[in-house]
């Protein structure tokens, strides 16, 4: 793009992506989560371009494009609807902006459940609050980046992935309570033992059909035990007391996903309690809990998800391991000891080479601040 030839950034600003320790579909569920930001990250550069509202975007990767401040619709190209997202919820909040460049370099492996998506909203949101003192507050930086993911993006999220993106604080998880967000830094402390992400290779998409199901899905399981107790909202009110009450009245389908967003936001807690304590025993058994529900439960996870975690089962220095992110692909989270993380990834890696013909990546995360200027 001509931009890139005389281009000078006035602002850097890191977004980081996220894992989620444990809790996975319970934010839309207005229930506990457990994650953090991580190293990686996605990189903005920005400088005001002096005019009233033209602004160019460049990404690393992908093509640049041009918009019109006052002419924000939604575009064929998806990934652009992430940036134009951003730009049409916070001109509901201010008219400071102006026109201004940007560019864009991820090292976020794509599809790899490490929500990537937040990263770039809230970086983007972030950088232009500050490039043009916008005065937005972090909760409205998170708000606004899951509302552009809501309207123009098309996934219905919860509101973890953009709060974990911002909110992170380094060496420490975060118990959000994802109805009120009220929340609380948990440190981390796994040594001897490192957090070794396993990418399935296998791309998933959170704007798909899937995702958006499971969350009528549960909202449809709410209006059943609602017709028993009045006071029930969403399925973070629902005990499995109740839920047995009206099983009669749902499918198994409901049930079994009701069952699982019950279950997970305990195990959330129980999670919270075993970090506390350093009880890394208890940790991992509840990573390998989780995965069956996802699994069997609420079947968000796939073939080659459950292979890798199955694969991990017979292996000592394993703590604990299980599908992270939204679902359909994306990473496992391994709990791995530090003196094998080595001979463990190269045994994983040619076993799902040999069952799958898939080359697997595989990384350590640390738990990192959230996005900031630099």
């Amino acid at each position: 793009m001509q931009f890139l030839e005389n281009f000078v950034p006035e602002l850097t600003v890191s977004s980081p992506g996220r894992i989620n320790f444990i809790g996975e579909h319970t934010d839309y569920n207005m229930g506990y989560v457990l994650p953090t930001a991580i190293g990686n990250k996605i990189t903005f550069k920005f400088q005001k371009n002096g005019s009233k509202q033209q602004c160019n975007v460049y990404s690393v990767g992908y093509k640049g494009f041009s918009l019109d401040l006052k002419n924000i619709s939604k575009s064929a190209t998806e990934w652009e609807n992430y940036v134009l997202g951003v730009l049409h919820e916070i001109s509901q909040l201010t008219d400071k902006l102006r026109g201004f460049d940007c560019t864009i370099e991820s090292d976020l492996p794509l599809g790899s459940g490490l929500s990537s998506s937040a990263a770039m909203e809230c970086g983007l949101a972030y950088g232009l609050n500050e490039l043009f003192d916008l005065g937005l507050s972090k909760i409205t930086i998170v708000q606004v980046s899951q509302r552009a993911e809501h309207t123009y993006v098309g996934t219905q999220c919860g509101i973890m992935d953009q709060f974990a993106s911002v909110m992170s604080k380094e060496d420490h998880v975060i118990l959000l309570d994802c109805q009120s967000l009220t929340h609380r830094y948990i440190p981390i402390d796994l040594h001897p033992y490192k957090i070794i992400m396993l990418n399935t290779k296998v791309s998933h998409n959170l704007a798909t059909s899937e995702y958006n199901k499971r969350k009528q899905e549960c909202e449809e399981g709410v209006a059943i035990v609602k017709r028993k107790n009045n006071n029930i909202i969403t399925l973070r009110d629902v005990t499995q007391t109740m839920l047995e009450q009206s099983k009669s009245e749902m499918t198994e389908t409901i049930y079994n996903r009701c069952s699982f967003i019950i279950d997970e936001n305990q195990r959330v807690l129980k999670m919270a309690k075993a970090l506390e304590n350093k009880d890394l025993t208890i940790a991992g058994n509840l990573l390998y809990e989780a995965h069956h529900g996802i699994s069997v439960y609420y079947e968000v996870s796939c073939p080659e998800s459950d292979f890798l975690v199955a694969f991990t089962k017979d292996k000592p220095e394993v703590l604990g391991a299980r599908q992270t992110g939204g679902g359909f692909g994306g990473c496992t989270l391994n709990i791995v000891h530090q003196n094998d993380v080595e001979n463990f990834v190269q045994e994983a890696t040619v076993a799902y080479k040999a069952k799958f013909d898939i080359d697997l990546e595989a990384f350590e995360v640390l738990p990192s601040g959230g996005t900031k200027a630099s």
